[in-house]
């Protein structure tokens, strides 16, 4: 791992966070976590979490932000400018917003307003995939129609592995695809096949779906402990130029908890 900096999206330790946020900054910090990525403030002021990394010694590297709250109020990244983010996130499309549907051209505009407005700032705007970009549209990924269509000095990737994989692609070779313009690669393990209740398990309320239970069944895992090729994957990080690689794990598994999975998946890299 000394070819990387090492970070956590602190969506994996929600609960953690709403309880005590500052306790859980300094709980990742003592397992060994460089910097951590944002998901909600949780009505804490920025200048607070500004002088919390600062004094618990960790990078505040990113934010993932709703596309929505950002196209409704671009100057909400000025609170993530001030913490000291590098780098904020378009994190999920809701439905309406997804390949396929009308205001999928809307993402693409909007990325193209929000990256400058983040480039003003200090910042750069980035993309975190699920699997549902990977539908083509005119023979291609819809993934790489808004990488293409927005320059990246105003897009980056967050390439998600475990999504690749599920939309069906090879991670390490999409991460390198896209080489320097991917400075941040979310590492993500995974055990089971497709799932029709899968966005339940990223906090997700869709359309209830009848589901038998199979063994085979879908779940996150600590980096590690499922199905993902994590050499191969840090293997095209490096040569992507990826200067973070950021742990995540939308829900538990294993009978562990949150922290207990992060804990799991420092360790486990830290075996490479």
């Amino acid at each position: 791992m000394k070819d990387f900096l090492l970070g956590i999206q602190l969506y994996s330790v929600r609960d953690e966070m709403e309880a005590d946020f500052e306790g859980t900054l300094k709980n990742v910090k003592a397992l060994g976590y460089d910097g951590v990525e944002f998901a909600g403030l949780f009505d804490k002021k920025a200048a607070d979490i500004k002088k919390m990394c600062e004094d618990i010694g960790l990078n505040p590297i990113s934010a993932h932000v709703p596309f929505a709250d950002m196209m409704a109020d671009p100057d909400i990244l000025k609170d993530y400018a001030e913490i000291g983010c590098k780098f904020v996130v378009i994190p999920y499309l809701t439905e309406e917003y997804r390949p396929g549907n009308e205001k999928f051209a809307d993402v693409i505009e909007g990325a193209k307003m929000l990256g400058t407005k983040a480039n003003e700032l200090g910042m750069k705007l980035c993309y975190h995939n699920h699997d549902f970009e990977f539908v083509k549209l005119n023979g291609e990924y819809a993934l790489d129609i808004l990488y293409k269509e927005v320059s990246a000095d105003l897009l980056q990737t967050e390439i998600d592995t475990c999504w690749v994989n599920v939309g069906g692609e090879n991670p390490a070779d999409y991460v390198r695809k896209y080489t320097g313009r991917a400075e941040i690669v979310h590492l993500k393990d995974f055990n089971g096949g497709k799932s029709e209740n899968m966005y339940a398990l990223i906090g997700i309320e869709e359309e209830e779906k009848a589901e038998e239970e199979t063994a085979n069944k879908f779940e996150f895992r600590p980096v590690g402990y499922g199905v993902q090729n994590f050499p191969e994957i840090l293997a095209a990080a490096k040569d992507a130029g990826a200067k973070w690689v950021i742990v995540e794990q939308d829900e538990p598994s294993l009978g562990k908890s949150r922290m207990e999975c992060a804990e799991m998946s420092i360790n486990y890299l830290n075996t490479l």
